[in-house]
C-alpha cells in the first residue's frame, strides 16, 4: 500500500508523546554517529578501525542521556522556540567538553583531537538545530490554515499576535501593513512591512483573506478612517481589543472580535462625570421598570456599578427578568438585586412597590417601541406607553420617590406613527406634572425626561437583523435607499441617560447629542464588505449578498429628529443637551386622557386617532396608514 508524503506526517503527528519522543532520540542517534565519522574524516581524511568504530556507537548514548537532563525531548518540535535551541547548544557544548576531559583521563579516546571535538561540536549542533527547524516547517505546514491573514500594526502588540498565530490553526500571517516609514520595507518576525497605501496590491499578491487590527491604542476616529480604507474589498476585518487587554497579556487569537458597529462609526465616548453617575444612586434603592430590556437592562447593568443599595427589576416578562437578574447577581453579589414581575398599568402595584421598599430614583424604560407592531395594536400602545407612564409618575409622586427619569425617543419628535405620538404625549404628562409639583408644597419628585435615537444592537433593531441575513446569505431588507438615522451604543445611552436625570431640578426634556445621521443602506453595505463578502448589484452580479428594498413601513418616517424647535441649551456635560420646548397645562392633559380612556373602552381606533391627531403631539398619520386600519376594520367586521 502506497503512504503519501501528507498521510505520513499526518501520522506522525497523531503519534503519542512517548512515540514521539523515540524517533527524535533516534534521529539525534543517527546524527551523532554521523557527525562523528564525518569529524573524523575531515581532519584525518580516514576511516575508522574497529575500537573506534565501537566507541562511536557508544559515546552518543552520552550526549542523549545529556539531552534528557536537559529536557530535550519535552519541547514540542512543531512548537520549538529559540529558548529550546539554547538548550540544545548548551547540552552539546557540555558533551563536548565531557569528551575533552576523557583524553585525559583514558587512552581510549586518543583518537580524539581537539581538531575532531571542534567539528563535532560544529557539526553536531547544525544537523540536530537543522533537523528540528525542518521538522518543525514540514509539521506546522500540515495545519492548513482556514485563512491568509494580513496585520494591521507591526507594532508589539502586531508582533505579539504574529507570534501567536504562527502555528494557528485558524489563520496564517502572510504581512504586516503599517503607517509608521520606519517599519515599511522591513522584516518583523520574518514577514515584510507594508504601506496602508499598498492594500490593493499585498492582497492581490499574498491572497489576503482577512485583515486582523492590532493597534490596541487606536481610538474610535482611527479605527474608522484605517476601516473605511479596507472596507472597499471584500475581506473580513477583526480587531485586537484595548489597551488593557493588552496589558493583561491577553494577545491572542481568542482575543480577537469581529469588528462592531460602533467602530465603523467612529464615535469617540465621552469620558463620564462620575459626580453625576453617583449622584442617583450610590447608597439608593433604584428602581427600573422595563428592566429586561435593550435599555432597561443596560441601565441596570450600568446602576450596579455605581453601588446602589439594592437595585428594584420590574418587568412583565418572566424570561427576561430571571435573564437580567441572573446577570447582575453574578457581576456584583453584595448589592441586593430584587426581581418583581408586574406590569405598568397597575397602578397599586407600583405604590405598593415605592412604598415597601422606600424607592428614591425610577428610570422608567418600559414602552412599546417597535412602530409597526403599535401601529397594528394602537390600544395596547396607548394603554401600555401613554397610561404605563401616567401610573409610574403618579405613584413615584405619591409614594415620594425622589427622581423620576423617561427614557423617551426621536420618535416622539413630530410623530408620523402612534408610537412616537404616545411617547410625546407621555413628555406632555410629564412635563404638566413637574409643574404642578413644582407649586406644591410636599415634597418634590424631580421629573425629567430624556430623549434620544436608536441604539445599536437593540431588540428588533436594524443591526442585529443586518448580521442574522448576513449570517443567512442574505438578502439584506432596507425599506428605502434614502432611510437616514441616528444611533449610538447601547452602553453610552445608558450612561448619559443617568447623567441627565441627575443634572434635573424638575420638568426638563434633555437631549442627548446623537453625532452623525448615517444613511442604512450605507451601513448595510459596510457591514457585507466587512464580514469578508461582497454587496451583490447590477456593478457586481456575482456578489455574495443582495440588498432588498422594501419600502417604507406604515408610520415610518425617512429621516428622524431631535428637536421640536431650533433651541439646544448645553448642560455640564458635552453629549447632553437641554431643549427648550412648550408644555400644555395639566387640566387639558387630563381632559384628553378621560377622551382616550372612553374611546379605548369602546374600542374606536378611530377615534382613538383622531384625539391623538388634536392632543398636540403633531402627529400627522400617513394616508396608508389610514387606509390599512380600515382595510383591518372591515375585515374584522
Amino acid at each position: 500500500m502506497k503512504i503519501s508524503y501528507k498521510s505520513l506526517t499526518k501520522r506522525v503527528l497523531n503519534l503519542n508523546r512517548l512515540s514521539k519522543n523515540i524517533i527524535t532520540a533516534f534521529v539525534d542517534y543517527i546524527i551523532l554517529v554521523s557527525s562523528l565519522w564525518l569529524s573524523l574524516y575531515l581532519v584525518n581524511q580516514s576511516y575508522l578501525y574497529s575500537k573506534e568504530l565501537w566507541l562511536s556507537f557508544f559515546m552518543p548514548f552520552i550526549a542523549i542521556l545529556l539531552f534528557f537532563k536537559f529536557d530535550l525531548y519535552r519541547s514540542v518540535i512543531r512548537f520549538i522556540s529559540f529558548r529550546a535551541f539554547w538548550e540544545i547548544v548548551k547540552a552539546v557544548s557540555l558533551f563536548i567538553v565531557i569528551l575533552s576531559l576523557t583524553i585525559f583521563i583514558t587512552p581510549f579516546f586518543d583518537f580524539l583531537s581537539y581538531g575532531v571535538l571542534i567539528n563535532y561540536w560544529t557539526l553536531t549542533l547544525l544537523f540536530i538545530c537543522g533537523v528540528r527547524m525542518s521538522a518543525s516547517w514540514i509539521l506546522s505546514n500540515q495545519i492548513s490554515p482556514s485563512s491568509r491573514v494580513l496585520i494591521y500594526g507591526a507594532g508589539s502588540a502586531g508582533l505579539q499576535l504574529a507570534t501567536a498565530l504562527k502555528f494557528s490553526k485558524e489563520m496564517k500571517p502572510v504581512a504586516f501593513l503599517d503607517e509608521d516609514i520606519s517599519f515599511q520595507k522591513s522584516f518583523v518576525n520574518g514577514l515584510e512591512v507594508f504601506s496602508p497605501s499598498e492594500l490593493t496590491n499585498v492582497i492581490e499578491k499574498k491572497q489576503v483573506q482577512e485583515v486582523l487590527i492590532a493597534i490596541p491604542s487606536a481610538g474610535r476616529s482611527v479605527l474608522k478612517r484605517i476601516l473605511k480604507d479596507i472596507e472597499k474589498y471584500p475581506i473580513k476585518v477583526r480587531v485586537l481589543p484595548g489597551v488593557a487587554e493588552l496589558a493583561l497579556g491577553k494577545v491572542s487569537v481568542s482575543e480577537l472580535k469581529e469588528v462592531e458597529i460602533e467602530d465603523l462609526l467612529g464615535r469617540e465616548v465621552a469620558l463620564p462625570n462620575q459626580t453625576l453617575l453617583e449622584q442617583n444612586i450610590k447608597n439608593k434603592v433604584v428602581m427600573v421598570t422595563g428592566a429586561g430590556g435593550s435599555i432597561g437592562s443596560e441601565l441596570c447593568r450600568q446602576i450596579i456599578k455605581h453601588q446602589p443599595s439594592s437595585l428594584i427589576l420590574f418587568e412583565v416578562s418572566e424570561y427576561s427578568i430571571y435573564s437580567i437578574e441572573k446577570e447582575l447577581r453574578d457581576l456584583n453579589k453584595s448589592i441586593p438585586v430584587i426581581p418583581l414581575l408586574g406590569n405598568v398599568g397597575d397602578k397599586t402595584r407600583i405604590i405598593d412597590i415605592c412604598q415597601t421598599f422606600k424607592v428614591n430614583t425610577i428610570y422608567h424604560a418600559a414602552a412599546y417601541k417597535h412602530v409597526p407592531l403599535v401601529e397594528m395594536n394602537p390600544i395596547e400602545g396607548i394603554k401600555n406607553n401613554i397610561f404605563g407612564t401616567l401610573h409610574c409618575v403618579e405613584a413615584a409622586i405619591e409614594s415620594y420617590v425622589d427622581t423620576f427619569v423617561l427614557i423617551s425617543t426621536d420618535k416622539a419628535v413630530r410623530p408620523t406613527n402612534i408610537m412616537g405620538a404616545t411617547k410625546r404625549f407621555s413628555e406632555l404628562i410629564l412635563q404638566a406634572l413637574a409643574s404642578q409639583n413644582r407649586n406644591s408644597s410636599e415634597k418634590k419628585t424631580l421629573i425629567t425626561m430624556v430623549r434620544f435615537g436608536n441604539v445599536l444592537d437593540s431588540a428588533g433593531s436594524v443591526v442585529p437583523l443586518f448580521r442574522e441575513q448576513i449570517k443567512n446569505g442574505g438578502p439584506l431588507t432596507i425599506t428605502d435607499p434614502e432611510i437616514i438615522r441616528y444611533f449610538m451604543s447601547i452602553p453610552e445611552a445608558a450612561e448619559l441617560v443617568i447623567q441627565a436625570g441627575a443634572m434635573s431640578s424638575g420638568g426638563e426634556v434633555f437631549v442627548l447629542d446623537m453625532g452623525e445621521q448615517i444613511k442604512i443602506i450605507d451601513l448595510a453595505k459596510r457591514m457585507i464588505r466587512l464580514s469578508g463578502m461582497e454587496v451583490r448589484d447590477e456593478d457586481h452580479p456575482k456578489g455574495d449578498i443582495e440588498i432588498e428594498i422594501t419600502g417604507l413601513r406604515h408610520g415610518e418616517k425617512l429621516y428622524e429628529e431631535l428637536l421640536l424647535g431650533n433651541e439646544l441649551i448645553p448642560t455640564q456635560h458635552k453629549r447632553i443637551f437641554q431643549a427648550h420646548e412648550e408644555g400644555i397645562p395639566w387640566v387639558k392633559i387630563k381632559s384628553i386622557l378621560d377622551e382616550l380612556s372612553l374611546a379605548i373602552q369602546s374600542r374606536d381606533q378611530d377615534l382613538i386617532r383622531n384625539i391623538m391627531m388634536e392632543s398636540s403631539t403633531d402627529y400627522s398619520p400617513t394616508k396608508e396608514i389610514h387606509d390599512l386600519l380600515h382595510a383591518h376594520q372591515n375585515k374584522d367586521a
